[in-house]
């Protein structure tokens, strides 16, 4: 007897000792192998075809509604038994009902006695054989169990006058009943073991995973309370729970993110460490350490435990072939790691706060001034944070000695030391005099750690810095030595210590493309020094807990597997064991979630910064002014003319004709609607009102601010803005939809209404927090809008409650005892996520296949729509190749707006599943299409690669699909571009033909050009595309993980016709990080380069989804230029935090000058003027002074070295004045120094190519075939 089996992969081991057990020939495929290898389908079906009996187990994967045509086809000639949680997977059964009901029923008890029965059973009823078999058993649901133990335990008193646990810390283990049931819980006996030789009881407690009442099976929640709490209170001191399902997850809601609020109460009541270990048998062990992480295990595995709050993502099982099935297996290196960390959790808990050693650490972006950007974090005023949190941590009772009262004293203190990495001011002899070594560790102590080490990590490490301590390696000197010792950098306050994270890629007291070693190698290990501080913090110093503070450090982004680390992967060697707290944006998913999988951070997140509007000042309010007038005058032929003079003088004074496209003889009507189109550019663009301080809430006016900045996005559901605007007799929508339109009525323009809409709805939220009416607020009748405002008030009052509800200080500090941190959701708090409120949480992401979804779908055909009406008005035809960066915030802000504009330029569309999670897609055919199909060439980031490998994976398919299509290559540029370089020979077979994804190496996250450009590590156009494409020349897709693919990626770079990004909020732009210009700009110079064309540069704005644009990189620079980095309104916010403030300044500054370097896309006036606002004005001079020279030392040398490379033609007198005050601030610096004695490259710019660098060289040759 032949029978074929479809099933989960757990389902397979019971399966085949079942079968094994009766002799019975039986050809077993797991579901997910099949999701893996798709080639492998019509093996599976044809096994169906030639079997005598079809036994599946059916799931909510798509790959079921694809096999099921032809599943039903065979099922007309041969028996088919489909199973499975939900009923409606039973239909395509060709078996009796009551069989059916019975096989489940088998399934369902589990074991292998039922499984073999329900064999026997099925034979019988189904082919008629002669057999017997005995009806399902009913087995326990639930119980404790114990490897030791012959028999499991019904409650928890039994287990415990049986186990007769010690004094010592006990852990509770909750697993699933399935692996008892079927006798497969060999994992759980290894983490058991591991726990106990750590001194640490167990409860290991086995249970159904989801309530059906059917059946009779409690909750997971119930279980937990019966067996892990003691008359309301814990009995344990942590919980290792290895279920994915939520602990109040029921029958019939299955497959659900939602439901997670049972679990989090619950853990909340329990106040414990809940550590979530990913078990997996999707690869052999071997598979595991060969490959760059879990890919499609992510989602069910990592992802939805984080909804719960679990943590600590370490992979403990794996796959171990039994005659061809994988059978669930420990890896007992992995149980030991998680075993250790959980003590550590164990341990923190129970020291009191007094004992307590706690270890922050604050980032440091080197390549943006080490000296400059100490504590390092997007929107967050870290070191006033870390002030506050040390005061608090002392009324708490930690014994901590002189710490700061402000921010400003703990900068000064570390930049009084010079506790930092030695960079371009700071040698290591200025260092040690200062005292800002916290600690020194010899060759010998050093040692006797890192040969603890894998011999692959210890080869690496030496092959790139040397051996122990390090030595010099082709240029580059050993980190951080002193008199041959390996000096820590760091401030001592009593029992805590505050570090600055090392340099992870790069040596010496210089920035050069010598020293750069990352720049080099991408995938380069960390330093011995930056390995021997981490591990100087939990073996010498002791610390108890670990903080990281801001988003974001280089730790998790250290090289190694995306996800499910081995003990190979840097992030995993150097948090150790220490248990890991990270304050976060709560606005930042895509980073955090890296945190999480690959540091095993417990995030600790906080509120976003205050928004508030741009508005205009100086020269732009001469234009307003203007344009009101003409308004008045405009039927006044003779004052209209004068006035037309007068506004083109004014624009230009502005430097607003070049995003105008201003003409001699552009008609005045054009001129006045282009006018007003860039001041609601400006005037309607939000920005950041200074920074967040961690624990502090907004307050009066601010609070407002905040309120309005959140109820101001029209997607809400609660429309303030469009209410307000009725209430005004205007519509919202026509208002957004033509903001350079004028009303006639008013006599304003539609941006200047919408001014006045923003300060009517501030006004209505403050009268509303004070408990006033609206009519009396807005003077306007609220007749008709009742219930409207009734709708806003509440509104209005619960973010007020949820605002007042976020303790972040109080989470930290909890998180510091060892208590468990409530999870919460992410994303944008100006997007319609007001869910993130209250901060404090430990928040997760979303489902990753529920991307995109049905509303972002509809954004990105109108973005899809509108680059190609963009280039066809601009090239007169259509785009053949669309070069996108797309990047995780893609899919975590915008919900993959950007992969629904991918998917309809290809002339596809996606197809979700009744639960909105997606499905696959449709091809759209060409006459319905109306146009060509676009082509893409993609290089996504390393956040997206490692975490969303579904979403590359259904683009690739899209792409693979579009080839194929037998289309006039004129209609399908795809496929024209894939037959191109299969008939030239540049791809070696139609998988390589149609490779469209791109990015870094595996395990690495940047893209090259950003580190040459800081690194001044270039000398023209060339050498930036060979870096870009030497960093980035790696294919992913379907059973494609990292393919070496440059030359591939060199011929779809030289078929792009504009290159793409987008905005989505105002929180974050192109000067938000070095990686837009380092990614978008870097992808825009290697096609320009390789293409020898002049390639558009585009970026789209989805702020308002309803009413989408794009606009050219260019005019986004000048956007964000004048709302922000030129806004005296946005400098001053900076201004009050000091230091810090200083230093996100000189940031932006130094990204400005790398948009240049990487497009040439930025206006010489911006440069003009940013030499004028921070270094020509006396005021804001002296600040920078007092505060942080380092920050303006900086911006003055980017200056100079864009006007010396031509890429700046400097105004004579800012140039002039320019070059005389770099020389004062070059004695400031030196002053500071004091009698330092070292070598240290200063203010120099020293331009080092690939070409002078020989091992760089020789890399970069092998790789681009020079």
């Amino acid at each position: 007897m032949k029978i074929a089996c479809i099933v989960g992969n757990s389902y397979l081991p019971v399966m085949a000792r079942a079968a094994r057990r009766l002799a019975f020939e039986m050809q077993l495929y797991s579901t997910q192998r099949l999701i893996d290898q798709p080639n492998r389908i019509n093996e599976a079906l044809l096994s169906c075809q030639n079997c005598d009996l079809i036994i599946l187990h059916r799931s909510s994967d798509a790959i079921w509604d694809e096999m099921e045509p032809r599943l039903k086809e065979i099922a007309k000639s041969r028996p088919l038994v489909s199973l499975g949680y939900d009923q409606a997977y039973w239909m395509l059964s060709t078996a009796p009902a009551s069989v059916v009901v019975t096989a489940n029923a088998y399934m369902t008890m589990g074991g292998e006695d039922n499984i073999c029965n329900m064999l026997l059973f099925l034979a019988k009823e189904m082919l008629g054989r002669d057999t017997s078999f005995a009806p399902p058993c009913p087995m326990p649901w639930e119980g404790a169990y114990h490897p030791d133990a012959d028999h499991h335990f019904e409650c928890i008193d039994d287990y415990l006058r049986w186990y007769e646990p010690d004094d010592g810390p006990t852990v509770g283990l909750l697993f699933s009943r399935f692996y008892w049931v079927n006798r497969n819980q060999g994992v759980e006996d290894e983490l058991i073991r591991s726990l106990e030789r750590h001194g640490l009881n167990v409860i290991p407690v086995f249970s159904y995973s989801v309530r059906d009442a059917d059946l009779g099976t409690r909750s997971m929640a119930e279980v937990v309370e019966d067996y892990f709490f003691d008359s309301g209170k814990p009995r344990i001191d942590a919980l290792v729970k290895t279920v994915s399902f939520f602990l109040g997850q029921e029958q019939g809601k299955m497959g659900r993110y939602g439901g997670n609020a049972t679990g989090i109460n619950l853990f909340k009541k329990l106040n414990v460490p809940v550590i979530q270990p990913v078990l997996s048998t999707h690869m052999s062990q071997e598979e595991w350490e060969r490959s760059n992480g879990l890919s499609t295990d992510i989602g069910w595995y990592v992802a939805m435990p984080e909804f719960e709050g679990g943590i600590e993502p370490i992979i403990i099982s794996s796959g171990k072939d039994s005659d061809g099935v994988l059978e669930r297996t420990p890896i007992a290196d992995r149980c030991e790691k998680l075993s250790q960390r959980v003590k550590k959790w164990v341990d923190l808990a129970r020291k009191p706060a007094g004992e307590r050693k706690v270890a922050f650490i604050l980032h440091n972006n080197p390549c943006a001034s080490a000296e400059a950007a100490v504590g390092g974090g997007a929107h967050l005023d870290t070191l006033e944070s870390v002030a506050k949190i040390m005061n608090r941590m002392e009324e708490a009772g930690y014994s901590l000695e002189s710490i700061p009262a402000t921010g400003k004293e703990l900068i000064g203190t570390i930049m009084g030391r010079k506790a930092i990495s030695e960079f371009r001011w700071t040698p290591i002899e200025e260092i040690v005099v200062k005292g800002g070594a916290l600690a020194y560790q010899t060759k010998e102590e050093y040692e006797r750690w890192f040969n603890t080490l894998s011999p692959q990590v210890q080869k690496r490490v030496c092959d790139a810095w040397g051996n122990p301590p390090g030595e010099e390696r082709d240029g580059i000197p050993a980190a951080m030595l002193y008199q041959g010792k390996i000096v820590i950098t760091g401030v001592q306050y009593g029992n805590a210590v505050i570090c600055v994270q090392p340099k992870r890629g790069c040596a010496g007291a210089r920035c050069d493309g010598q020293v750069c070693k990352i720049l080099h190698d991408p995938d380069v290990p960390p330093t011995h020094q930056y390995m021997a501080t981490y591990r100087y913090l939990e073996e010498v110093f002791g610390a108890d807990v670990l903080i990281h503070v801001g988003t974001h450090g280089n730790l998790e982004f250290l090289p190694g597997k995306g996800v499910g680390l081995s003990r190979n992967c840097y992030p995993d060697i150097c948090i150790g064991t220490i248990p890991h707290l990270y304050i976060y944006n709560a606005d930042n998913p895509p980073e955090g979630t890296v945190a999480k999988r690959r540091s095993y951070a417990v995030l600790v997140d906080h509120m976003q910064t205050v928004m508030t509007e741009s508005g205009l000042y100086d020269e732009l309010l001469e234009v307003d002014r203007l344009l009101g007038e003409y308004e008045t005058a405009r039927h006044d032929h003779a004052r209209s003319h004068e006035l037309r003079h007068l506004l083109i003088d004014a624009v230009r004074a502005a430097n607003l004709d070049k995003g105008m496209k201003l003409t001699d003889d552009m008609p005045v009507e054009e001129i006045v609607t282009k006018a007003h189109n860039q001041l609601s550019l400006v005037r309607n663009t939000r920005i950041d009102s200074g920074m967040h301080i961690f624990g502090e809430l907004p307050q009066g006016e601010r609070r407002v601010e905040f309120i309005n900045s959140i109820m101001r996005f029209e997607g809400s559901g609660i429309s303030l803005r469009g209410t307000v605007a009725a209430m005004m007799g205007l519509s919202i929508e026509e208002l957004l939809a033509d903001q350079g339109g004028v009303n006639e009525r008013n006599g304003r323009s539609h941006g200047q209404l919408l001014e006045a809409i923003e300060g009517l709805c501030k006004r209505l939220i403050g009268t509303y927090l004070q408990g006033g009416m609206p009519d009396e607020a807005l003077g306007l009748s609220t007749a008709g809008y009742e219930s409207k405002l009734e709708a806003i008030r509440e509104k209005v009052l619960d973010l007020q409650a949820r605002i007042e509800a976020s303790l972040e200080i109080e989470s930290l500090l909890n998180g510091m005892d060892g208590g468990y941190v409530e999870a919460g959701p992410s994303g944008l708090i100006t997007r319609g996520r007001d869910d993130v409120l209250p901060t404090g949480r430990n928040f997760y992401s979303l489902d990753p296949y529920r991307v995109p979804t049905k509303t972002s779908w509809r954004v990105g055909c109108k973005l899809g729509e509108a680059v190609i009406a963009k280039h066809q008005g601009e090239e007169g035809r259509y785009p053949e190749n669309i070069a996108f960066y797309w990047m995780c915030s893609d899919i975590m802000w915008a919900d993959g707006e950007d992969m629904a504009q991918m998917l309809f330029l290809l002339g596809t569309e996606p197809v979700w599943q009744s639960n909105g999670r997606l499905k696959g897609f449709n091809v759209i055919p060409l006459e319905q299409l109306g146009r060509p199909r676009i082509d893409l060439t993609i290089r996504v980031s390393g956040i997206t690669r490692d975490n969303f490998p579904n979403c590359i994976d259904t683009i690739d398919e899209a792409v693979q699909a579009v080839a194929g299509l037998d289309e006039p290559l004129e209609m399908n540029f795809v496929r024209k571009h894939t037959l191109a370089s299969l008939e030239s020979g540049r791809a070696k077979d139609w998988r390589e033909a149609t490779l469209r994804i791109f990015a870094s190496k595996p395990g690495t996250y940047q893209s090259g050009t950003n580190l040459a450009v800081y690194a001044s590590a270039w000398k023209d156009e060339k050498d930036l595309s060979d870096i870009f494409v030497y960093w980035n020349g790696y294919a992913y897709g379907k059973g494609v993980a990292g393919r070496e693919s440059y030359q591939h990626f060199v011929n779809a770079l030289k078929s792009v016709d504009l290159t793409y990004n987008k905005v989505v909020s105002d929180e974050y732009d192109l000067f938000g990080c070095c990686c837009y210009f380092g990614t978008h700009g870097g992808m825009t110079a290697a096609a320009r380069h390789l293409s020898g064309k002049d390639v558009k540069a585009y970026y789209g704005d989805t702020r308002e989804p309803e009413h989408v644009d794009v606009r050219e990189l260019a005019d986004e620079v000048r956007r964000v230029v004048r709302t922000k980095l030129l806004n005296p309104k946005w400098i001053e916010g900076m201004k009050q935090h000091g230091y810090k403030g200083a230093g996100d300044i000189s940031k932006r500054v130094g990204r400005v000058y790398g948009w240049e370097a990487t497009t040439q896309e930025v206006d010489d006036w911006i440069f003009d003027d940013i030499a004028k606002t921070f270094i020509m004005d006396e005021e804001n001079r002296k600040f920078f002074q007092e505060n942080n020279p380092w920050a303006m030392e900086e911006m003055g040398r980017r200056l100079l070295e864009a006007e010396q490379r031509g890429l700046w033609k400097a105004d004579p007198e800012v140039l002039d004045a320019l070059k005389s005050l770099y020389l004062e601030i070059e004695g400031w610096m030196e002053e500071r120094m004091g009698d330092a004695e070292g070598e240290f490259q200063g203010g120099a710019i020293d331009v080092i190519n690939a070409d002078e660098v020989k091992s760089w060289k020789e890399k970069m040759s092998k790789v681009l075939g020079e």
